[in-house]
Formats: C-alpha cells, sequence, structure tokens
C-alpha cells in the first residue's frame, strides 16, 4: 500500500472515530500527524511541527480575544441595537445585510478571512440578541465572503489570472466574478429558506423608538410582553449574557434582554426606551480598535490575528475589568480541533498525497469527467486546507486536458474556483472555523455539527452543481 493511500485511510479513520468517541478530532489528527509523518513519510518532527497552522491559531485566537472584551464592556450589544436602528427595525433585513457586506468587503479586495472575522462576532451577536437563527446568520456570512471573492481585485482573482497567465491560458475575468457572485447568491438563498429566514417577517419585530436616546424596543406580534428567563442549557442555546429564546432549530420565538426594566411599549411605568445608543470611553475605544483592526487588515494587509491580539491587549491594559474572563471564551476547543486537522492535511501535502491525487484525475482520458473530478478534489482539499494553495497547485495539473481543446478552459476555471472556494464554509477551513469560534445564540457544539452537516451537504452537491452549470454545456466557451 502506498504512503498517499495510507495517509487517506488514517484521515478517515480519524473522522470515524472523533464520530463514535468524544475525543477532539484536532488531537486525533495531531497524533495521527506524529504517526503517519514518522513511520509512513520519514518526516523529521520539525518538518511536522512546522505543518501547524500558526497563521491559523494566531486568527482564531487573536479574534476571539478581541471581541470577547468587546462582549464584556458591552461594544457588541451596542453595535447590534445601533444596527437594528439602522435597518428601522427589520431584523429579516440583517441577514441579508450582513451577506451584503461581506461580498462587498472581498469584492474591493478584502481577504475572506479577514471580513469573516470582522464580521461573525457582530452578526452573532444579532443571533444572539434577537433569537435570529445563528446557522442562518453564519452561512449568509460565510456565502458573502464566497460572493465577492473572485472579482479583478480580489486576491483570489489576482491569484487565478496570475495563474492562468503563467499556464499560457486565456480566462474571462467578468465571468470568474459573476460565476462565484451567482452561485453564492442562490446557495444564499437557499439557506435563507432552510434555516427559517422567512419566518423572521412574521415573528418578530424590532420597532426603534423615538426616544431622545435612541433606544430600541422589543415588539411581539400579537401583543404581550416577550419571554424570558429561557433556560439556556437546552440544546441550541447558549447563554450570551442575554436572556435569548431559541428553539432547537434556531429559528426565532420570542426574546427579552436584560434591561433592568420592563420592555417598551408595555405600558409599564418603566416604558421609556429599554436601552440607549450612548458610549462608554472603553467602548469608543473597542470601536476605535476595530476600525484600526479593518484598516490595518484590508487596507495595509497585515496579518488580522496579530492585529486583533495587539488590540485585544490595549484594551486589556486600559480596562481589567472589561478583561475579565476574556482569555476563558477564546475557543480553545475550536483551535485545537482546526489545528490538529490543518496539521495533518499539511503532512499529506508535504508527503505528496495531494499531488498523487490530482495527477491520478488529470490522468484520465475523459475530459467532462476530468473536469468533474479535478472539481472534487478541490472541493474536499479546500475544505482542509488553504484555497489559495489549492487554486495554485489544481489549474497547473489541469493544464494537459485543457490544452487538448476537448473541454472549455473558462468553464473548468470557474466551476473549479468556485468548488474550491464555496466549501470554505466548512470547521476545518478558516471562514468556518471563525464561525465556530465565535458563535453566539447557539450551542458551540451543536452548531458545529450543524455547520458539519451543511459543510459536508456543500463538498457533495456544488462540484457537481458547477460541473452541471458550466462544464457540461460548455456555454461559457
Amino acid at each position: 500500500m502506498s504512503p498517499e493511500l495510507i495517509s487517506i485511510l488514517a484521515l478517515v479513520a480519524m473522522f470515524v472515530i472523533a464520530t463514535v468517541l468524544p475525543i477532539n478530532l484536532g488531537a486525533l489528527a495531531l497524533a495521527g500527524a506524529f504517526l503517519v509523518g514518522t513511520l509512513v513519510a520519514e518526516m523529521s518532527e520539525d518538518d511536522i511541527v512546522g505543518a501547524f497552522p500558526g497563521g491559523l491559531f494566531a486568527i482564531l485566537v487573536g479574534v476571539t480575544y478581541l471581541f470577547a472584551i468587546a462582549t464584556n464592556n458591552g461594544t457588541i450589544d451596542w453595535v447590534v441595537r445601533a444596527s437594528v436602528r439602522a435597518v428601522r427595525g427589520r431584523i429579516v433585513a440583517i441577514p441579508i445585510v450582513m451577506f451584503l457586506l461581506a461580498a462587498l468587503f472581498t469584492a474591493i479586495g478584502a481577504p475572506a478571512p479577514a471580513v469573516a472575522a470582522i464580521l461573525a462576532p457582530i452578526a452573532f451577536g444579532f443571533a444572539a440578541e434577537y433569537g435570529i437563527n445563528a446557522m442562518l446568520i453564519g452561512v449568509l456570512v460565510a456565502h458573502g465572503t464566497n460572493a465577492g471573492a473572485f472579482s479583478p481585485i480580489s486576491v483570489l482573482g489576482g491569484i487565478v489570472n496570475g495563474v492562468l497567465d503563467e499556464a499560457g491560458l486565456e480566462g474571462n475575468d467578468l465571468a470568474l466574478f459573476l460565476g462565484s457572485l451567482v452561485f453564492n447568491v442562490v446557495c444564499g438563498a437557499i439557506a435563507f429558506v432552510i434555516f427559517g429566514g422567512f419566518a423572521l417577517v412574521h415573528q418578530r419585530r424590532i420597532q426603534p423608538t423615538d426616544g431622545a436616546d435612541g433606544g430600541t424596543a422589543v415588539s411581539v406580534p400579537g401583543g404581550g410582553k416577550p419571554a424570558s428567563g429561557v433556560d439556556p442549557s437546552r440544546e441550541g442555546v447558549t447563554d450570551t449574557g442575554a436572556d435569548t429564546g431559541t428553539s432547537t432549530d434556531g429559528r426565532a420565538a420570542t426574546t427579552a434582554t436584560k434591561t433592568g426594566k420592563e420592555p417598551a411599549g408595555t405600558g409599564g411605568p418603566e416604558s421609556a426606551p429599554a436601552r440607549d445608543l450612548r458610549l462608554t470611553p472603553h467602548q469608543i475605544l473597542t470601536l476605535t480598535g476595530i476600525l484600526v483592526l479593518c484598516v490595518a487588515t484590508l487596507a495595509f494587509e497585515l496579518d488580522v490575528g496579530l492585529v486583533a491580539i495587539t488590540i485585544a491587549v490595549v484594551l486589556a491594559i486600559t480596562s481589567p475589568k472589561a478583561h475579565k474572563g476574556a482569555v476563558e471564551k477564546i475557543a480553545w476547543p475550536t483551535v485545537l480541533l482546526i489545528g490538529g486537522v490543518v496539521t495533518y492535511v499539511g503532512v499529506m501535502e508535504e508527503m505528496g498525497t495531494i499531488d498523487y491525487v490530482g495527477d491520478a484525475v488529470a490522468g484520465i482520458d475523459a475530459p467532462l469527467l476530468a473536469g468533474l473530478l479535478i472539481c472534487y478534489v478541490g472541493g474536499v482539499v479546500s475544505a482542509f486546507a488553504s484555497t489559495v494553495g489549492i487554486l495554485g497547485a489544481l489549474i497547473p495539473l489541469a493544464v494537459p486536458f485543457l490544452q487538448t481543446g476537448e473541454i472549455g478552459v473558462v468553464g473548468v476555471i470557474v466551476a473549479l474556483a468556485i468548488s474550491s472556494s464555496i466549501v470554505d464554509i466548512s470547521p476545518f477551513s478558516t471562514t468556518g472555523a471563525l464561525l465556530v469560534a465565535n458563535v453566539r445564540g447557539m450551542a458551540r457544539e451543536v452548531f458545529y455539527r450543524r455547520l458539519l452537516v451543511y459543510g459536508a451537504a456543500i463538498v457533495v452537491l456544488a462540484p457537481t452543481a458547477a460541473w452541471l452549470f458550466l462544464i457540461a454545456p460548455g456555454w461559457l466557451d
């Protein structure tokens, strides 16, 4: 049995063990990386440790640390309430706005992980505060980052076009951008329906009050007070610092926030706006820090993780009270999970498993079948590894059968780009890992399992759909 096949079977075994036994998959993957790397691939320990994703570790720790402090001092709550006023209380519009913002940021050149790192905590603040399904808003953020990911001025768009130029193949910038955009809009619309987006239209609406302090009040269809005191120990509900009622499928029910007074509009003696939008000095500093994070990572392309942890340390020094418990809120099990799996995939790449699979696919004589299989290789591997690295490796592998002229170049490239990027919603990829690490409004383990199922469905269905609509008809060429 070849070393490459052994590494694949070992990965499958890890998933089976982690499914049957309550063992963190990341721990299994780190052990597997050591055993397979040393015994099968004869790699040095330094090479195995070098496969650990230090950059991803910094992102997960830095971002969750920063936004834990922002949650402690009430900044995230303020952003949520201000945003509710901006959409005039239409909660159903909030997931759509998150999608559009994510698409806009990536389309103008922001890296998808940076966008997800900035928007995910804010989006999940809505989920926790107003009973929005965490899967709905998280998935739309992820699809939004992919929707704009292949614009001509984006990171991934530039990489794909650069690889094509080096291979002597002619691409189509507009087809690449619009193909990814339309594909993710359709996926986002499907997710909106599946995860209860339409239910938000009828089940709740947040009415901005006319108070001078700009507070917001909760309005529940049919009148009456919003429910409070919900037991957060139920599956699908997590204690986020606000009493949030959410059904086990994450759909909105009724919600109340701890304001220390009756909700506005109930006719009680305290019917003034439930909350105001006044900022404390430390909240102003926190918002400034988040703005600095956006500018530093989006405009100057600095590492989002290192910038985030630096800002978090500054905030911790200026307000030790807000820092209390923030380190404990870092998603350490998620860091272990993602770090371990990505390390093992790095070992697989180092020992040639990815090239082994790619060469086997590219050697198939049937171009249409080869096109489908290479989309699946891109989708499956990118769900665990870097999209940039996969596209850079697979496009050259596709060159031999693309040069035959029996299959359209543009269709294959667009389909491969979509298949390799849309699976970033997997909890083992950077964007998906950020969603799991920052989730609120749903228990993290429940969210992880549901995102894993959704990501697996995307891995299975997206390459076929991309092949069916973009490669098989040949209408792009």
